[in-house]
């Protein structure tokens, strides 16, 4: 459990990256760099659509939102910008 926790943990933190860099391309366009902006913003932020306190729907629209916007996003970005940003995050080191 714990160890499939922590390459989860670990998969988060690289596409987090891969992001990072997709967005930095500049041959990303701009309404994908706006939708994974919004997407990251969203999730950092402490104000919700539906505060999470509500049962259920609190948390559902995190589930929902976040990874809509990264999927549009990502069907906007040309496929070779991400595999150029996949495989630099591949030649680091892990942290």
């Amino acid at each position: 459990m714990r160890r499939r926790l922590r390459e989860l943990a670990r998969s988060l933190k690289q596409e987090l990256q891969v992001y990072r860099l997709v967005l930095a391309d500049r041959r990303t366009p701009r309404v994908a760099r706006w939708l994974l902006g919004m997407a990251i913003a969203y999730l950092l932020s402490p104000v919700d659509i539906i505060p999470d306190f509500v049962p259920v729907l609190g948390y559902l629209d995190d589930v929902v939102l976040v990874p809509g916007l990264v999927y549009l996003a990502l069907r906007l970005i040309p496929p070779e910008v991400v595999a150029e940003a996949q495989e630099q995050i591949k030649g680091q080191p892990p942290a």
